[in-house]
């Protein structure tokens, strides 16, 4: 949500944010429902301050002036009952318009539609190169028998996941990493449910327009998060921090649920795309001075975390059609996919400006006693199974074994392979 005065003032800039991110809003609409609301406050106003007027007038009035200044009240406070609905209905509508403002892309972003239009900024490390015939990740899985996805499929349906044996242990193994590295960079861990009430989701910026998204709980006001970014953003709803409380950096552990609607005939085989997977989510809630600051920290956490998997990946700046709604600037980091002959995004890092502070209402109080909004940045920690199919078939070997990466090995009990 940007700053309705901000629109007000800078309507072609808004108007472009919403041409450059292909969003189906007519802000010219926006801007009339504002101005009539405008009007029937101010209406309002001067109908309320004329039945004050009159009200003072009734006391003094004569025998003969007050029936006739008592009837004027009573048709003043009707003219006021009847003005309020009218308000009401309009104030609803433009928060509903408000919701769907984007936020203004920074200039770095690139013109595109979609991630097609993304813009590749760096490579590290090198392709491996195999001197055999490879496996693909399902391949490796059914080798070893460390998946069962055909007896979890008709436990739980399609794009579910059930894992076996040592793979298990290096699931768990990449988790505990991520999350020891990200404590050592300075982040609170976290462990938190993926349960969470649909305001939630609108301070995100999820809702309105996610809703195919999500799982709701039949006959609950209850719905299952498919990051930790959505109930670790409304942690401080409502409140006003101080300015020493900031920044607040958290790894967060949870569930994730989505229901990839949209993306029937996509990744339906094997671990890419589930519909319930563990992630930590790394969520900065900070000064507007520092964001830049963390949303380089961020993607660093990420790459340190693949670096430490010994994965070769890529960082690609997204452009202003693949970025959503409410990022000023996102970039994804993806890891080479041998089997793919292509890189595949592990980590998407995000600055939204203050827009999500502002859905949220989360605001701090500086050193001069200002209450200012604060800024929210994100990024994946890490996300299981989708970090295993890269990390197996990057690792693998000509037996069909798998190399657990150094970093890896003291949450493996030493164990140098696998399989």
């Amino acid at each position: 949500m940007l700053d309705l005065k901000f629109i007000r003032d800078h309507a072609d800039q808004v108007r472009r944010a919403i041409e450059v991110k292909h969003l189906d809003l007519d802000l010219d609409h926006l801007l009339r429902v504002d101005a009539e609301l405008l009007e029937l406050r101010q209406k309002l106003e001067a109908v309320q301050a004329e039945r004050n007027a009159n009200a003072k007038l009734v006391p003094k009035a004569t025998p003969d002036e007050r029936p006739a200044l008592i009837q004027k009240g009573k048709d003043l406070a009707e003219e006021i009952r009847a003005l309020e609905p009218t308000l009401r209905a309009h104030e609803d509508a433009l928060r509903v318009l408000l919701l769907q403002v984007p936020s203004i892309p920074d200039e770095r972003a690139p013109l595109g539609a979609s991630d097609e239009d993304n813009v590749e900024l760096r490579r590290e490390g090198t392709p491996r190169t195999f001197d055999f015939t490879p496996l693909d990740h399902v391949q490796l899985l059914e080798k070893h028998g460390w998946a069962d996805l055909e007896r979890v499929a008709r436990v739980s349906g399609s794009r579910s996941y059930l894992l076996k044996g040592e793979l298990v242990r290096l699931e768990q193994a990449v988790i505990t990493y991520a999350l020891d590295v990200l404590a050592d960079r300075g982040f609170t861990l976290l462990s938190t449910t993926a349960l969470v009430r649909p305001d939630a989701f609108v301070g995100t910026g999820h809702f309105p327009g996610g809703e195919d998204q999500v799982y709701k709980i039949e006959g609950e006001e209850l719905m299952l998060a498919g990051t930790a970014e959505v109930p670790v953003n409304s942690l401080y709803a409502g409140e006003i921090l101080d300015a020493s409380a900031l920044p607040v950096a958290y790894a967060a552990l949870s569930g994730a649920f989505r229901s990839e609607a949209g993306s029937a005939g996509r990744d339906v085989r094997g671990l890419m795309r589930v519909h319930e997977f563990r992630k930590v989510e790394q969520y900065v809630l900070c000064r507007p001075e520092d964001a830049w600051t963390w949303f380089d920290r961020l993607l660093e956490g990420a790459e340190v975390i693949l670096r430490g998997l010994e994965l070769p990946y890529r960082v690609m700046i997204n452009s202003t059609g693949d970025m959503g709604r409410g990022k000023v600037l996102m970039y994804d980091v993806e890891a080479w996919v041998p089997s793919e002959g292509r890189y595949r995004e592990t980590h998407s890092c995000s600055y939204l400006g203050d827009w999500q502070a502002r859905r949220t209402n989360l605001r701090f109080r500086d050193e001069d006693g200002r209450v200012r909004f604060a800024h929210t940045l994100n990024n994946t920690g890490i996300a299981v199974p989708r970090v295993l199919v890269p990390l197996l078939e990057n690792h693998q070997q000509p037996d069909g074994s798998i190399r657990v990466p150094e970093a890896l090995r003291p949450y493996m009990g030493g164990r140098e392979r696998i399989g």
